[in-house]
């Protein structure tokens, strides 16, 4: 298996990027929450935003940033994790279904609402011919697209880099659907007071994390992608030996795990899959959270790989995003772990250089 360097990193959420610096935090009241506007015009023709919705721009913006980031121009391949699609193109072309009475009607908005349209933007923006796919396994869809990465690194000799995304975004109408089945919180949750509720549900949000995962180390680079993992369902009281044996598989116990971020997302019917690992397997390791800052959506997990990232290039660790208080002072290798509902478990590896 040839090793695979995180070589740049954006991010796009309801948090300022600046947060791992020290920048403010924004707090929210609504169980549904939006990504924070950006100079999008900075990196994408203004004559291209107006047809474009959010998961589209956020898509597009986070790539190029990422790309200078890495030093990089053009990548060899993409791949886009999405659980949701581009939910406002849908709602878009379903309402004007409706309001026509199911007549004649125009194509743009259905041919925008599909879930490979962020990646096919990208690649038309860039003019990237290579490989482009796009995941869309629920709450997975980002560590499946990971995982597709490190297949084409150890298959294609000739990849030398790869751009590497997650996106997701809200609409009115359709992230409305999920209070049907308790999925959001029935009365207004604050996020920053989330991994204290004791109710169902948990609060929505937009977000977009893109990466260039590189064969060659570069002077800017920031870790190492060691492993990638996904079980589709287990019971809770199978979860740590679920982990222990990922981790032996990877040549590792768990004391050689310094940091662990968890997907804690305040719903009081699956959150016992973390607090097992919490109060037992990791109770000795530096814990840390970030769902009660950017919310939850299908590839949210992207948030947390960037937020790894930047602890494994600049060796420190937040306060806001920690949930005990163990001290790492040196973080060397961080296991990121996540599910949705009590299915869709993503483990995720990566160590410092």
């Amino acid at each position: 298996m040839s090793r695979i360097y995180i070589n740049g990193i954006s991010s796009i959420s309801p948090q300022p990027e600046n947060i791992f610096e020290g920048g403010g935090i924004e707090k929210y009241q609504e169980n549904v929450i939006p990504a924070l506007d950006q100079d999008y015009k900075s990196l994408i023709r203004p004559i291209m935003l107006r047809r474009m919705s959010k998961a589209v721009k956020m898509g597009l913006f986070c790539s190029k940033k990422a790309l200078l980031d890495a030093m990089i121009d053009l990548p060899d391949a993409i791949m886009v994790g999405t659980g949701q699609g581009c939910l406002q193109d849908t709602e878009k072309f379903m309402t004007s279904m409706l309001s026509s009475d199911e007549g004649l009607l125009s194509p743009t908005s259905f041919i925008q609402s599909t879930h490979n349209t962020v990646g096919g933007q990208i690649a038309l923006d860039l003019k990237c011919t290579g490989y482009n796919m796009t995941f869309t396994q629920n709450s997975v869809s980002f560590e499946s697209a990971l995982l597709d990465a490190m297949l084409q690194f150890s298959t294609e000799n000739d990849l030398s880099s790869i751009l590497v995304g997650g996106v997701d975004e809200t609409s009115h109408a359709f992230t409305g659907f999920q209070n049907l089945d308790g999925q959001l919180k029935e009365k207004s949750t604050g996020n920053i007071d989330l991994l204290r509720s004791k109710s169902p549900g948990t609060i929505f949000s937009e977000t977009a994390s893109f990466f260039v995962l590189g064969s060659q180390r570069s002077g800017n680079s920031y870790a190492e992608l060691k492993a990638v993992e996904i079980i589709n369902s287990i019971e809770v009281n199978r979860i740590e030996e679920t982990i222990e044996r990922f981790l032996q598989r990877n040549n590792l116990n768990v004391s050689d795990i310094d940091t662990v971020i968890l997907g804690n997302n305040g719903d009081s019917r699956y959150d016992t899959y973390y607090h097992e690992i919490q109060e037992k397997l990791f109770n000795d390791t530096a814990q840390l959270a970030y769902k009660h800052l950017v919310g939850e959506n299908n590839s949210v997990s992207a948030y947390a790989f960037w937020l790894a990232s930047k602890i494994l290039k600049e060796e420190r660790i937040p306060r806001v995003f920690k949930l005990n208080d163990l001290n790492c002072s040196q973080p060397r290798k961080i296991l990121m772990y996540n599910q949705y509902l009590g299915k869709n478990h993503g483990l995720i590896l990566l160590e410092k250089l």
